[in-house]
């Protein structure tokens, strides 16, 4: 679920899926099919997998609380407004309220299509971080329990399970799980990457599986996973799962290591919405979503959400706190260990103070110290714009891949973290600036 406009038969950031749509059903036919788009049936509640051996578990909801009641604060938050907000063509408004997004009281997640007139309500949801990735030598798997919409709930509806790196689409990465369009019962994986239009990752299309059946998906539970594997850094993958069998896999050397490691070798978040309309249903079927025959009231239920991680190693790290040391051995350090929105970041003595006690969170994607984030100030792209500190806010003035050179990309500028003017004076605020491999803008990690 991505912005950027696309052609009409494409959902912008995704997959065209040029199919002929089911026609149109008569209003005695959507009548009658209205009789199967109630709420999925009573099912019990499914427990979260334990992790297989070697696996750890990072995230879960198990979807436990009373009915009607929203999914956990801690967990999840929500993306709400007009779908035109979210440049994919989709029509309804997204909300938060319990009529759209609620437990079930038996352990399940409902998101809900709802239809006052001609206007449209659903639910998009998220974890509230990018709190999820796979380490350099590791893996991740992310993996769901869902049940799709019924079949009667005809053309529009749009089912998904995802995944979004944090900055700008879409180098940030995407990694589409689960969708299906229209209520075909079917499945489609796909990832997002590099640059719009076109480049390595043909978008706004993206590299995908295209639609393929899923029988019995919108009368049961299945489990819908994705693996990110990274135990080969040099030859990464990420693999499909329906029901535990792989059905499509992309690899590192189909876009390029250097497109591959800003998209995927960062933590993302994980979101759950139902949207009506939009550029991926009406490509499938040639028409305009929803039709008149389009019955709202249908749901995605979620049994359960886990993200595994296997333990890793290599060159780009995993979470570890320390110092960050840069030339001449001076350290990054937080000026006078202010917590202010906008301090400046500076190379300094080592110390071993908290100013200097970095943390790699998002598997080298952010880097906190006191609580906040290493930032670009004002989300600046230019050479020579100041590095400082600011709230993490998730966006891509704060992403910092971990290149093999040893510098550290800011990939939404495109440019790397600098020691100005290859400064040894303490107190030189660092900045951004072209990528030139000096050892200037080489950075050691903590471990």
């Amino acid at each position: 679920m991505t912005p950027v406009p696309l052609h009409p038969h494409a959902r912008p950031g995704v997959h065209p899926f040029l199919r002929r749509c089911r026609p149109v059903v008569a209003a005695l036919a959507a009548a009658l099919l209205a009789l199967f788009v109630a709420a999925p049936a009573p099912a019990s509640a499914a427990t979260v997998p334990a992790p297989p051996a070697g696996w750890t578990t990072v995230f879960s909801d198990s979807f436990a609380g009373a009915a009607n009641s929203p999914p956990s604060a801690a967990n999840w938050t929500y993306d709400t407004g007009p779908g035109s907000n979210f440049g994919t063509g989709e029509i309804e408004t997204m909300t938060n309220s319990t009529a759209n997004v609620h437990l079930d009281g038996n352990g399940h997640l409902d998101i809900t299509a709802l239809r006052n007139g001609s206007s449209w309500t659903s639910g998009r949801i998220r974890t509230p971080n990018a709190s999820v990735g796979a380490p350099a030598g590791g893996k991740l798997e992310v993996v769901a329990s869902i049940q799709q919409p019924g079949p009667g709930a005809g053309q529009g509806y749009w089912p998904a399970f995802w995944m979004l790196g944090p900055g700008q689409w879409p180098e940030n990465g995407e990694i589409d799980i689960m969708e299906d369009v229209n209520a075909l019962s079917q499945v489609a994986g796909t990832i997002h990457c590099g640059t719009y239009p076109g480049g390595v990752c043909n978008e706004g299309n993206g590299i995908g599986s295209g639609l393929r059946a899923c029988p019995g998906c919108q009368s049961g539970y299945h489990t819908y996973a994705m693996i990110l594997d990274r135990t080969n850094t040099a030859a990464e993958s990420i693999t499909w799962y329906l029901d535990g069998a792989a059905y499509f896999s992309v690899t590192e050397g189909q876009v390029g290591t250097g497109t591959w490691q800003q998209a995927f070798d960062h933590n993302l978040s994980i979101i759950f919405d139902l949207a009506i309309g939009g550029g991926f249903p009406n490509g499938v079927c040639g028409c305009t979503t929803p039709t008149a025959a389009t019955t709202p009231g249908a749901s995605m239920s979620v049994g359960y959400v886990a993200a595994y991680t296997t333990t890793g190693g290599g060159s780009n790290p995993g979470p570890g706190a320390g110092a960050i040391t840069g030339y001449g051995g001076l350290c990054l350090d937080d000026r006078s260990a202010s917590t202010a929105n906008y301090n400046p970041v500076q190379v300094y003595t080592c110390n071993g103070t908290a100013a200097q006690n970095w943390s790699v969170v998002a598997a080298g994607s952010t880097l906190h110290v006191l609580g906040k984030c290493l930032d670009v100030n004002a989300a600046g792209t230019a050479n020579g714009t100041a590095v400082d500190l600011y709230d993490c806010n998730n966006t891509g003035a704060q992403v910092w891949i971990p290149q093999s050179d040893g510098s550290l990309l800011n990939p939404q500028s495109g440019r790397c973290l600098d020691d100005t003017g290859w400064s040894t004076t303490a107190g030189t605020q660092v900045e951004l600036w072209d990528c030139t491999g000096g050892a200037n803008q080489k950075w050691h990690l903590p471990s």
